[in-house]
């Protein structure tokens, strides 16, 4: 029987707007999982998402500084204990 192993980060966490709670196995599965909350809350309307996105938008107008926020993010994910 294979263990699932989760690990849990908020919206926040992410660089979004919100507490929302996303649990997934890999950093890329969780990052998967914020893009889609935050084309959800895009397409709401919620404006503190929308202003969390233009400082994400920001930031990606720098490769080197959307790598290490990327790095940065991945390494939190990691270091985080087991659910």
């Amino acid at each position: 029987m294979q263990t699932i192993i989760m690990k849990t980060m908020i919206c926040k966490q992410l660089g979004g707007a919100c507490n929302t709670k996303f649990q997934a196995n890999t950093f890329d599965e969780i990052a998967e999982l914020s893009k889609k909350h935050g084309m959800e809350m895009y397409q709401a309307a919620d404006q503190v998402h929308i202003n969390a996105m233009k400082k994400m938008q920001e930031l990606m107008k720098s490769p080197e500084m959307m790598k290490a926020w990327f790095e940065n993010k991945k390494n939190e994910f990691d270091s985080l204990p087991l659910d």
